[in-house]
């Protein structure tokens, strides 16, 4: 059993072309012997962005702050605000944005162990 809380896990800035202003943790993983998921959260900071991008395995969000948009693969936003869930999945193109001046979006990303 692992328990943790997100004050003491490392953000890490995303480093990943097309990443603007997102840092990362990774509160439960593989690293911690989770034998099927990872959980990671990301922090869109004011006016960032994630990479507008494709991967191979289903994503499964949760926003816990903030509010923002989804693009979809015809480049459609999608409005999304804390309590929201997310399904995105396998190779469909997407972004996550956060359109607020002045708070953090804060969304947990939870993918299949092998992807993180």
């Amino acid at each position: 059993m692992k328990i943790t809380g997100l004050d003491r896990i490392e953000k890490v800035k995303m480093t990943m072309e097309g990443a603007k202003d997102v840092l990362k943790q990774v509160p439960l993983s593989k690293n911690d012997g989770a034998p099927n998921f990872s959980f990671r959260v990301f922090t869109i900071l004011p006016g960032g962005h994630t990479p507008y991008h494709t991967h191979s395995v289903e994503h499964m969000n949760y926003v816990i702050e903030g509010e923002g948009a989804v693009v979809d693969e015809a480049g459609r936003e999608h409005p999304v605000k804390k309590g929201e869930f997310v399904l995105v999945l396998p190779d469909e193109k997407h972004q996550y944005k956060n359109a607020s001046a002045t708070e953090p979006m804060v969304m947990i990303c939870a993918v299949p162990k092998e992807y993180e």
